[in-house]
């Protein structure tokens, strides 16, 4: 298993250098350079000034030529300066705001894992029940209403007509004066509702692929045997079937890995959350080179990371995978 890994990430670098070229060369395609978001306001500045700040940045050297200067500077885990007036390093603005954008999206996944997961399971074991019927028509309607629809609903009813929880930020404006407890209470009253409304969407797709998995696994034979051999319904459902389920959700899972990142743009948004997400879509909006690409690596090594914790995990959960990974390795 040990070499099947290895050779996996070796497999990784071309794929990462190939979309990083493609990248590199589409967003230099777009109209427009980021200078023009500083010049083109402003009637003071001269032809003259509007060329240095383009020779400033490197942006009148050939395509090819910035690709391999870049490229060479990532080696070394240099991103680059952003084009943003503060000319910040890319990677310290990058470790500044991802530890907020992984927590709002590891605990977005952990709810949804930890309720779509029995919700699939047991509307399978009770398929066409009350159960069934009731959640399934509940799920869709939450995956069928737009996110943002929910947290401006979310933001008006519990935030401006009750009161009961804060509408932007991670904190309030008396943070640090706050104690322990008060700081986490603070800031667990600010996450409930981007938790909860980005993990709605999340519910119905996972609990429905749990489902109709249980449904395929259930009725095979070999379940069948071990029901006449007396084994406890419990038993065959947890043991015998739910490991087989797993192995198409953990599909799913290791695609949600890019999430973690760029999955929270319209979340972070709405709330004024300070993650990548925003950040990132900032960087966009103003042609900021160097920040795009940082963004764009981090999701392209997450994409690639996410396949191969999939094909691990169906290694962990299928033997006959893990022994062809060793044959292959």
């Amino acid at each position: 298993m040990l070499k099947y890994t290895v050779k996996r990430l070796l497999m990784m670098i071309p794929a990462l250098l190939g979309i990083t070229v493609v990248s590199f060369v589409v967003m230099h395609l777009a109209p427009g350079q980021p200078t023009d978001m500083m010049t083109d306001m402003n009637p003071q500045v001269t032809l003259e000034a509007k060329q240095r700040l383009v020779e400033l940045y490197g942006l009148d050297k050939p395509i090819h030529e910035q690709y391999i200067n870049w490229l060479g500077r990532l080696v070394k885990l240099d991103f680059g300066r952003s084009f943003s007036p503060d000319r910040r390093p890319v990677l310290d603005k990058i470790l500044e705001r991802l530890p907020v954008t992984l927590a709002l999206n590891v605990a977005s996944l952990a709810i949804i894992l930890a309720i779509s997961v029995p919700i699939g399971i047991w509307s399978a074991v009770r398929a066409g029940g009350a159960f069934d019927r009731i959640f399934t028509v509940l799920l869709f309607i939450g995956f069928a209403a737009p996110s943002f629809w929910l947290a401006l609903l979310g933001m008006r009813y519990f935030g401006v007509e009750l009161g009961w929880l804060p509408i932007s930020g991670l904190t309030s404006l008396n943070y640090d004066q706050l104690g322990l407890w008060g700081k986490i209470t603070d800031l667990a009253r600010h996450l409930v509702m981007p938790l909860v409304i980005s993990a709605i969407g999340g519910l119905a797709g996972l609990s429905r692929y749990m489902r109709s998995n249980m449904l395929e696994v259930i009725r095979q034979d070999y379940l069948t045997t071990a029901r006449a051999k007396g084994l406890p319904e419990r038993i065959v459902i947890t043991k015998h079937a739910l490991r087989n389920a797993l192995i198409p959700v953990i599909t799913i899972l290791g695609l949600s890995v890019p999430g973690l990142i760029g999955g929270s743009v319209i979340m972070e948004s709405i709330f004024a959350i300070p993650g990548l997400g925003q950040l990132f879509y900032g960087a966009v909006m103003s042609r900021d080179y160097p920040l795009v690409m940082g963004g764009l690596v981090i999701g392209a090594v997450l994409t690639l990371a996410g396949n191969l914790l999939a094909d691990l995990g169906y290694a962990w959960v299928d033997p006959r995978v893990r022994d062809s990974a060793f044959t292959r390795a």
